[in-house]
């Protein structure tokens, strides 16, 4: 851990985070399972989600952006030291280790050199810190990072699940998982988010308690309990310690939502599947290579060098790994053995014995396929030399493998295995009952040999058998057995009076048997002795190896080095006739003897002696051996008798090919021994070229392996990024064809990036044209400074307007803006074009209405005026009405027309019903004469109403001042 980490300080105890921390992990492929399940996933869901993936250390991740589009929960990159909080999402940074200490996130760099297991990390981390407070969820990957984290998050009573490998877009990661048989749900995705929030939001987890007197047992569940996982799989979980099988009986309780024991008990009566995942559960798969290295390391000085150097090669050492669970500690104990035997250069045989009480657990082992997390517990010199790289897997070499014998057994139930040399039972006698110990221990006591070794777990002890052993090794648990034992294997059952009986007889009948034994042997060797004739056994190298009777009175030591070379013990002559008596029975398969000769023995006088050899065959396929045997007083042989030979001929035609072959071989295998040494010496070099090569070859291949996934995630982010801009690229096209507005975009070298079709009505230009400057392109517009303002534009970040007219006597407004790209740079310009036609025509309109001196306005359907020219502003504002706000657009001429006790009232009643006669197409127009006198003058106007001839309904009034006409025929009448 970085020491920057060692300055931060801890939350707070009333800070801490006490609620559920939901653990993701993903590799190549996850982004997709990760958005499917964060749309399921509810924001309030009150735990804490950490998504762990493989990510590569060279990119910027885009998760926390991707991830924030399929959930409302805030999404946060992991930082050092910060707090969990619950309905946050935590992503682990690239090119990190992310762990926990408490609430708290932790990070530290990777190491480039050593495979990274991200998830593996974290799960470990977080089944320490949480317990079953954990929830391990394992998506799409390659790989197997995060099995054997999950076995952690398993034995602190966490949740875990998996996608389903059929959804996964890579399967490698689930699968490996599933593989465990520890995974509670495998679901898709989506279904996973809501399985997770189930757990998570259960509130009333079941509390189980047993009943503890003998009154209440008759109706406790827990003994039905018992007694199905009896029946199904044979362990009397009677004999372990409660807390351990209530804990895990909790644990399936809350996975399949029985808060009840009594409803759990009927439940494993109807489900016979459950019972299974009950027993595995309580079963606890938890080990590793070399687990706590330190008492290994102490266990190969002093057990496994001092087993391999004083061990004969006649037996083998046999060893017994009682408890093996998924076979790590069986290899790691044959992986010692193998160093240990290099090291004191011998190579006695060698027999492991591992064993556990679950069937699956065995056939695991057995396979000897381990997942890549392995790297981490191995060095890398071992995993090279012990195992086989297959893809993600690593395989143990046969070499190891052939050593380790493994079997399904109950300690508690099976008979114990004997002669064991060791014995290695670590961490298994921590779920017993303490009654059960002492039973396995009193087993284990039988089963070793003499002077054997005991291996116990760092929490367990020999209790009441402590007088029975030595201490080797007091911290790591290691003992030499002082007394043998030979103990009933029924013993269980007996109390402890008889026991010690039964102890004792049986160690009396092994001492009768012993002494029978001895009083056999002796008659033997009196008969041997009495009857037979002197002999000697001699292997097919002509070396004693046994001698019957008083054969040594024909044999002798020399001086010089001493050896059992038959050739230099035989005594005078008989040497010579020895060795060809041997070569010639060697050579044909039977028995021959030697003529009479004389012999002079050391205690005085001749004898009148003949040697006679036998083949001994084996009944195996074992070495020959020879029997050459001294009979001093010739017998007749009668038909069967071995045919007689010239020893000296035999021996003479003997020495004379042997010269001549000696010769031979001499000269060949002088220049073998050339042609050897170089050959060794280009084989050595080519050798240590290929080690070299290997070497690199196998890092490189994990290293571009790790880049490949991290290549993926980056990839699929990069996929996800280029389909969003995709769709904004659809709404972007969909928007301006929406608006039918002309649009041209240009970069900073007027060169055409984009346009819209309707832009193809000014420029005649088309889809292949993008790319070609736009001032190769002819337009309609009477615009000469077109490209110039368009430069302007771009130089100065300005925008820029102008009206402009076509060909076509159409106008436009051309409005130029610059292209401000995500960097705040002007990367170009953005032209649009407003049809302003209409605009103008109706500037000419208003000017012509402007120019007539009668009061004009526009009324719409309901009587509103919408537009008014000139005169009639005047003639308002002369009237007092000088903001036009009772006669303006915008007000309702009918509402103007509403007079009421005016002396004009009955015109007014008139206008009003003549303006509304035409609105409603009743009449094609309505005219009337009213006096409009003022202060200062009198005057007559005369009004008009007539309907506009357009969809809309509109009414055109208008008021001509008639006063001169009035006046003129006044004065004429």
């Amino acid at each position: 851990m970085p020491q920057a980490t060692d300055n931060i300080a801890k939350p707070k105890l009333e800070e801490a985070f006490n609620g559920y921390i939901v653990a993701i992990g993903a590799s190549a492929g996850g982004l997709d399972a990760l958005e499917r399940f964060f749309d399921e996933l509810p924001v309030d869901i009150g735990a804490a989600i950490v998504v762990i993936q493989h990510l590569s250390p060279d990119h910027k991740s885009m998760m926390d952006n991707l991830l924030s589009r399929h959930t409302s929960m805030p999404v946060t990159m992991a930082e050092n030291g910060l707090s969990v909080l619950p309905n946050h999402v935590y992503l682990i940074p690239p090119g990190k280790n992310m762990t926990l200490a408490g609430s708290q996130l932790r990070l530290a760099p990777k190491s480039p050199h050593l495979l990274s297991l991200p998830i593996d990390l974290f799960f470990y981390s977080l089944a320490k810190e949480f317990g079953n407070r954990c929830v391990g969820v394992i998506l799409s990957g390659t790989g197997s990072d995060g099995t054997r984290g999950a076995a952690a998050i398993n034995d602190a009573g966490g949740f875990l699940l998996a996608q389903d490998p059929e959804t996964a877009k890579f399967d490698g990661m689930p699968r490996s998982v599933i593989a465990t048989g520890l995974v509670d749900e495998v679901m898709p995705p989506e279904m996973l988010a809501a399985r997770v929030a189930a757990h998570v939001t259960n509130t009333h987890p079941p509390q189980v308690k047993v009943a503890q007197d003998r009154q209440a047992e008759s109706e406790n569940p827990m003994e039905g309990i018992f007694h199905l996982l009896y029946r199904e799989g044979g362990i009397n979980f009677k004999e372990y310690k409660p807390t351990t099988v209530m804990r895990r009986i909790e644990r399936r309780m809350q996975v399949r939502h029985v808060r009840d024991l009594s409803n759990y008990l009927r439940l494993l009566e109807t489900d016979r599947s459950e019972v299974l995942t009950l027993k595995r559960d309580t079963l606890i798969p938890v080990t590793n290579f070399f687990r706590d290295p330190e008492s290994f390391q102490m266990l190969g000085q002093e057990v496994v060098d001092a087993l391999v150097q004083n061990h004969q090669e006649a037996q083998p050492i046999r060893a017994w790994v009682a408890g093996c669970s998924t076979g790590e500690e069986a290899y790691t104990l044959a992986m010692l053995f193998a160093e240990a035997c290099d090291r004191c250069k011998r190579w006695p045989q060698l027999k492991i014995f591992a064993t556990d009480v679950e069937q699956q657990h065995i056939d695991f082992a057995s396979a000897g396929v381990y997942s890549e997390g392995i790297v981490n517990e191995l060095s890398r010199e071992r995993l090279e030399r012990f195992f086989t790289r297959t893809g993600n897997r690593f395989v143990v070499k046969s070499n190891i493998r052939q050593h380790i014998v493994f079997a399904r057994h109950n300690i508690l139930e099976d008979p114990p295995f004997t002669r064991m040399n060791l014995v290695s039972c670590r961490n298994t006698l921590i779920y017993f009952e303490k009654v059960a110990q002492e039973k396995a221990l009193l087993r284990f006591q039988y089963s070793l040999a003499h002077n054997g070794f005991l291996f116990l777990g760092s929490s367990e002890s020999l209790g009441a058998l402590h007088k029975e052993f030595a201490v080797i090794n007091a911290k790591h648990k290691i003992y030499r057995l002082l007394r043998p034992v030979a103990v009933p294997l029924a013993f269980n059952t007996l109390g402890k009076h008889n026991e010690n009986r039964l102890h004792m007889s049986q160690i009396r009948r092994e001492r009768n048997w012993s002494s029978d034994a001895a009083i056999i042997e002796s008659g033997l060797a009196h008969l041997m002795k009495q009857y037979a004739p002197p002999a000697l056994l001699i292997n097919e190298d002509r070396e004693l190896v046994h001698v019957y009777g008083g054969a040594h009175h024909y044999m002798q030591i020399g001086e010089g080095s001493a050896s059992l070379d038959v050739s230099k013990l035989l005594a005078g002559k008989l040497a010579p006739v020895g060795v060809a008596l041997l070569h010639k029975v060697a050579k044909e398969c039977t028995p021959l003897h030697s003529e009479l000769q004389h012999f002079d023995p050391v205690r005085g006088g001749t004898e009148l002696l003949r040697m006679v050899v036998y083949p001994v065959m084996p009944e195996s396929n074992s070495d020959r051996h020879f029997l050459m045997v001294f009979e001093a007083q010739p017998r007749d042989m009668g038909t069967a008798a071995p045919e007689t030979i010239d020893v000296s001929a035999v021996a003479n035609e003997r020495i004379h090919a042997l010269e001549r072959d000696l010769s031979a071989t001499r000269d060949s295998l002088q220049a073998t021994i050339e042609e050897l040494e170089t050959s060794n010496e280009e084989l050595q070099a080519t050798n240590e070229e290929l080690m070299a090569s290997n070497e690199e070859l196998q890092s490189t291949n994990e290293e571009l392996q790790s880049v490949n996934e991290e290549l993926y995630t980056v990839n699929a982010e990069n996929q996800e990024k280029i389909e969003i801009l995709n769709h904004l690229n659809a709404d972007l096209d969909n928007i301006t064809k929406a608006t039918s507005i002309p649009t041209l975009f240009v970069d900073c070298n007027l060169t055409l990036t984009r346009f819209t079709p309707e832009a193809s009505k000014i420029f005649r230009i088309r889809e292949g044209d993008i790319g070609r400057p736009i001032d190769d392109f002819t337009h309609k517009m009477e615009y000469p400074e077109f490209i110039t303002d368009l430069r302007r534009v771009i130089e100065t970040a300005q925008f820029a307007e102008r009206e402009v007219k076509t060909w076509d006597d159409q106008w436009l407004l051309v409005r130029s803006s610059p292209y401000i790209d995500p960097l705040k740079h002007v990367s170009g310009a953005v032209v649009t074009f407003f049809d302003i036609t209409n605009v103008k025509d109706m500037q000419r309109l208003q000017g012509i209405l402007d120019s007539l001196p009668e009061h004009i306005a526009v009324l719409d359907a309901s009587g509103r005026i919408t537009l008014v020219n000139r005169a009639w502003r005047d003639f308002a504002e002369h009237n007092g009405d000088r903001d036009m706000a009772h006669s303006g657009p915008g007000r309702n001429y009918l509402d103007v027309c509403r007079i009421q006790d005016a002396a004009d009232s009955p015109v007014a009643r008139r206008v009003l019903e003549g303006i509304r006669r035409v609105l409603s197409g009743e009449e094609q127009h309505f005219s009337i004469e009213y006096p409009c006198h003022s202060p200062t003058e009198r005057r007559w106007f005369l009004m008009h109403a007539t309907p506009v001839r357009h969809p809309a309904g509109e009414v055109v009034v208008s008021h001509v001042n008639i006063t001169a006409w009035v006046e003129a025929g006044r004065r004429h009448g």
